[in-house]
């Protein structure tokens, strides 16, 4: 902090002249400046770089299926009934009828849709009873 001394009509007082304080920032406006600069120089080398190898997609993961075999679909639609390959089903004889028609095929896959307005609760019930028939079940994403 600097002070000022003024020299004409202030008050007389014992010492004769006022003295009354002001700031100088100066020193302050150079020590950001001179930070700012050294944050300037510092920021590029902090850039970290990392190379990395992504293993390439194999160009088919799924096994083949054989030509005669019908993809079964598990589907729930609006009001719980259930069908398996477009044919009614209880919902108590899902895990016993994947079991019998899984029984002879290669790959033991079941494909698992639901409608739109299918409360959740009535899909996981299908799905866990899927499971439990001891095949693999595949969720379908699209119609």
């Amino acid at each position: 902090m600097a002070f000022a001394v003024s020299t004409g009509t202030a008050k007389k007082g014992r010492r004769g002249a006022a003295v009354t304080p002001s700031m100088n920032v100066t020193p302050l406006v150079d020590v950001v400046l001179v930070l700012l600069i050294i944050f300037m120089v510092v920021t590029p080398l902090l850039v970290k770089q990392m190379s990395v190898r992504v293993p390439e997609k194999a160009k088919d993961t799924a096994p083949p299926a054989a030509a005669n075999e019908v993809p079964i679909v598990l589907m729930v639609k609006n009001g719980g009934a259930v069908e398996l390959n477009k044919a009614p089903i209880a919902l108590d004889a899902i895990a016993q009828e994947l079991t019998r028609v899984t029984a002879g095929r290669s790959d033991r896959i079941v494909f698992f849709g639901a409608e739109p307005l299918v409360t959740y609760g009535e899909a996981v019930a299908a799905l866990d009873r899927a499971k439990s028939s001891g095949a693999t079940v595949a969720v379908l994403t699209e119609r």
